[in-house]
């Protein structure tokens, strides 16, 4: 590492200029006296060096000078680091937190003789990199109605897989049209869900919406007749963005399960949950076929062998069955 990238990495840990170049000092010479190093640190005078090389000793960084001698040396950084991260981690939440409550007072300032910033109109290219913030910006969960058309988004799936790795809950309610969407189980849902995403489903969802925390909504307007998605609506706490909660929440409570954990009684093969899991999502059969890779002769030989054994006489008692035996 260069002499450069070291005196920023040290900056970064709130280590001042005088400190960062005592201690590249110290990494080349030491054990050396002191004095020695204050000369190779460069124009700092006594109070300065003694001042800078406090600041090490208090860090962890470096030895206290031993009584009666001179002679002075890094030591090993692991605890010292440790103690320097926190204290700038401490320090950016604090920073966080004013920034925060800085904006609130302001925008409660504002909104107490205006209200045309409630909500916010986001058009074309800046609609991508306007998700991608929203994502990033969760904190605790996300709440969503996805449905077609689509925004091409790269990398949208990978950013959803990365929000549920730092822990925050994901709720999403999916149209039937989702799962009807070439590809979309398999390369966006099924991830999603496997890497913890509570997924349901409804015939139609009333409106493409995310909901982050309880901070803020994107609602989408799209044309479904010409496939189009280029303009989105940011909604602030409001009574709307209270609405849209309410809304999400009974849609929720509506929604038929997507996939959930199963205690498969007499082990139930992955591909049959599969095929269970689309076929209570209102899938047709053309695309179960699909999504499984089978012909329709072969979905039906399936279908009727899982009715079989669950004992129903039709595919309306087999769902049923299934999920009362916790397959669903």
């Amino acid at each position: 590492m260069t002499n450069a990238k070291l005196g920023e990495a040290l900056r970064l840990l709130g280590l001042d200029h005088a400190a960062s170049r005592v201690y590249l000092a110290l990494l080349e010479l030491a054990p050396a006296p002191l004095g020695t190093i204050a000369a190779a640190a460069g124009d700092l005078d006594e109070v300065e060096i003694t001042a800078a090389y406090g600041v090490l000793v208090d860090a962890g960084l470096a030895s206290a000078a031993e009584r009666g001698a001179d002679v002075v040396a890094p030591v090993p950084p692991g605890a010292g680091l440790e103690i320097l991260a926190r204290h700038r981690a401490a320090e950016v939440e604090e920073s966080r937190i004013a920034v925060s409550g800085a904006f609130d007072s302001f925008r409660r300032q504002r909104l107490a003789a205006y209200n045309d910033d409630l909500v916010e109109v986001v058009t074309g290219d800046a609609v991508g990199p306007r998700i991608r913030h929203a994502w990033a910006s969760a904190r605790d969960q996300i709440r969503q109605f996805e449905s077609p058309p689509y925004f091409p988004l790269p990398g949208a799936t990978d950013d959803a897989l990365a929000t549920l790795a730092r822990g925050v809950t994901q709720r999403v309610v999916y149209s039937r049209a989702s799962l009807e969407h070439p590809g979309h189980v398999r390369d966006v849902i099924e991830p999603c869900v496997k890497a913890g995403e509570q997924a349901r489903v409804l015939a139609a969802v009333p409106v493409k919406l995310v909901i982050i925390d309880d901070a803020y909504a994107l609602v989408s307007l799209s044309i479904k007749e010409a496939d189009v998605h280029n303009t989105m609506l940011v909604v602030q706490p409001c009574g709307l963005l209270s609405a849209l909660m309410a809304l999400f929440e009974q849609s929720w409570q509506n929604a038929l399960p997507f996939h959930g954990r199963t205690t498969r009684p007499g082990g139930l093969p992955p591909e049959d949950r599969r095929l269970l899991w689309l076929l209570a999502g209102g899938a047709g059969d053309d695309v179960i076929a699909r999504e499984l890779g089978i012909s329709r002769r072969t979905l039906y030989r399936r279908l009727q062998i899982l009715m079989a054994r669950l004992g129903a006489a039709n595919r309306f008692q087999m769902a049923l069955r299934a999920q009362r035996s916790g397959w669903l």
